[in-house]
């Protein structure tokens, strides 16, 4: 969605800077046949190669941003593939663990949703329950598992994974 609304208003200013550049062109022409002096005339060439190397920078601009967004997106797939093996292995060690701390289904969900960084509100909305009751839920898991929120929680998995200073 931000990448949609980047790349439309990225395209809606080169679009702009080129219809600028092309009302200027139009009266530069006009102008010229009319007799205008020649300062006036130069200050619309300097206003139309502005407008032109405007419409050009954003473009080219639109173009790094679209190849460095493939890059990061292949980056990110290679990444994925490469650990495909140990992310299921993690995965499966997080449910068996809150298995043994005896969460119930909803619990284990919104534990992984909390694990993913998701908010209370946007948990809510995904399983279609109030605020309140992930809420609720959050502290039922955090009681069970004896953590005191959602960064030890995080904590708690993490910790072994990551090197240490």
């Amino acid at each position: 969605m931000q990448e949609d609304r980047s790349r439309w208003t990225t395209r809606a200013g080169g679009v702009l800077f080129a219809l600028i550049a092309i009302f200027i062109a139009t009266d530069l022409v006009t102008d010229g046949g009319e007799g205008v002096g020649w300062l006036h005339l130069v200050l619309e060439s300097v206003a139309l190669v502005s407008a032109a190397i405007g419409a050009f920078a954003l473009l080219v601009n639109f173009q790094r941003t679209r190849t460095d967004l493939a890059a990061a997106r292949a980056e990110a797939l290679r990444w994925q593939d490469e650990n495909r093996t140990l992310v299921r292995g993690l995965g499966a060690a997080i449910t068996g663990q809150f298995d043994r701390w005896g969460f119930t289904p909803a619990e284990t969900e919104i534990g992984l949703f909390l694990m993913k960084g998701f908010s209370h509100a946007e948990i809510a909305a995904l399983r279609g329950t109030s605020e309140r009751t992930v809420r609720e839920q959050s502290r039922a898991l955090y009681r069970k598992a004896g953590l005191t929120g959602r960064t030890e929680l995080s904590a708690f998995f993490l910790e072994d994974l990551l090197p240490g200073r």
